[in-house]
């Protein structure tokens, strides 16, 4: 029998994936171990290696398609699995008849979601599909666990929205949608609360008609992700900005005079970021409430610091973690936002990668700009922002001086930051970047 190749289940909370792209196409040899498809999860985009070496007999997803976790997507012929020439078989052999398929792959085959042209491995009777919950009712509705968590967060009934996925299945779009028209629905007069009304049904989604000048793209998976959790983040945290200059001529000094000394001795290139990411630390000690997550009513304060590197690529922007960031050197910070940009940018990124943030820092100054005010990374409660690097005149000791100015942004939840905590912090972040002391190495 040929190999199955099947959606990998890239995190426990994973449900589902998107191909994104065959690299491979049928007919194609491949190699254990050597790329074969590209996959978008709510997580993390990665290439997943072939299982085994052989040649691509079929694909059963196309491009952009959604499928459960361990559908089968593929199948390689393998020279073990291979039939043997019919020519060659005794002519018994041949006019035997063909033992039946298994019974398992015949039932996986008719439980295969209608549209979806691949099976799915359902539980064992009396446990609960990865794809289906329950309503107050008892009765099963069809959607992932993220969704069911969603509507647990905000009181929502399942049976009351209307599943726009495949078979009907509820994804997380449908519930933020209900989620929305029931926040606007209880904003109303209160005349129209008064007389129960059934809940609205989800709106089909508006088509954008093209005009002669313009073309209508629909958004990749990932550009999808990004907009759903910005918008999340939005209606969770009170967002509130506050905005820092700080002298980074010392560091700017340190950078031009190790720069060659780290790609020649470390083998490592040097940039800006762990300089930031060490005076955030400091940060972060002194005030341990910009550390933390809001649960219900409570504040999780994290003892250890897991920092979000923010990295722009080609096809949207990902936050990959370094953990127990404050156990590392420079040195060693140095090799592990290097490590995480190269594998972000090349797809090797795995969901550990990306899972655990407790702080973020944002570099938009690569492109030039001086601020901005970005948007905070859920759970965490603040985002760091850092703008460009440039020289400026500055008044020192009452004279004008041309220093390298940058200034810094801190995004922070005002449910649980207070505004003279968050400039103390961003005081603590300034005075440890101008008076630099640390060893490179240490």
């Amino acid at each position: 029998m040929p190999t199955e190749v099947l959606m990998p289940q890239m995190g426990e909370s994973i449900a589902e994936g998107t191909v994104t792209r065959w690299l491979k196409k049928v007919g194609d040899p491949i190699g254990k171990d050597e790329p074969l498809f590209e996959i978008s999860t709510e997580k993390v985009d990665a290439e997943i290696p072939s299982p085994v070496a052989g040649v691509l007999k079929d694909i059963l997803v196309k491009e952009g398609q959604t499928v459960a976790v361990r559908a089968v997507v593929a199948h390689i012929e393998t020279d073990a699995s291979a039939a043997p020439d019919s020519s060659a078989k005794p002519q018994e052999e041949q006019q035997a008849p063909k033992a039946p398929p298994r019974p398992e792959l015949a039932k996986r085959m008719e439980q295969a979601e209608p549209g979806v042209g691949a099976p799915e491995t359902r539980k064992p009777e009396g446990t609960e599909p990865p794809e289906e919950g329950f309503d107050e009712d008892g009765q099963r509705v069809r959607t992932s666990p993220l969704v069911r968590r969603l509507a647990k967060e905000h009181g929502v009934d399942l049976s009351q929205v209307e599943g726009t996925g495949s078979g009907g299945r509820i994804t997380k779009e449908d519930l933020l949608a209900y989620v929305e028209r029931q926040q606007k629905a209880a904003a109303g007069p209160r005349s129209s609360a008064a007389t129960p009304a059934a809940p609205p049904r989800p709106e089909a989604p508006q088509r954008v008609a093209a005009g002669p000048r313009e073309e209508v793209v629909p958004m990749t998976p990932i550009r999808k992700k990004i907009a759903e959790h910005m918008v999340l983040s939005r209606r969770t945290s009170a967002h509130v900005t506050t905005v820092f200059q700080v002298d980074m001529s010392r560091i700017v000094d340190i950078y031009r005079r190790e720069k060659d000394r780290f790609e020649k001795k470390e083998n490592t290139r040097l940039t800006y970021t762990p300089f930031f990411v060490r005076a955030a630390m400091d940060g972060l000690r002194r005030f341990p409430i910009l550390n933390s997550s809001v649960s219900g009513d409570n504040i999780v304060y994290k003892r250890d610091i897991h920092m979000g590197i923010a990295v722009a690529l080609e096809w949207g922007l990902i936050v990959p973690v370094i953990h127990h960031a404050d156990e590392k050197s420079f040195l060693g910070l140095t090799r592990a936002v290097n490590d995480l940009a190269e594998r972000a940018r090349t797809k090797k990124l795995t969901v550990d990668d990306v899972q655990g943030g407790t702080f973020t820092i944002t570099n938009f100054g690569l492109f030039g700009s001086l601020f901005a005010m970005p948007i905070i990374n859920q759970p965490q409660v603040a985002i760091l922002g850092v703008g460009s690097i440039a020289k400026a005149p500055v008044v020192i000791n009452d004279a004008i001086a041309i220093r390298s100015i940058a200034h810094l942004s801190l995004t922070y939840d005002h449910r649980v930051i207070d505004g003279a905590v968050a400039d103390q912090f961003m005081a603590a972040v300034k005075r440890y970047l101008e008076s630099w002391e640390d060893e490179l190495l240490a």
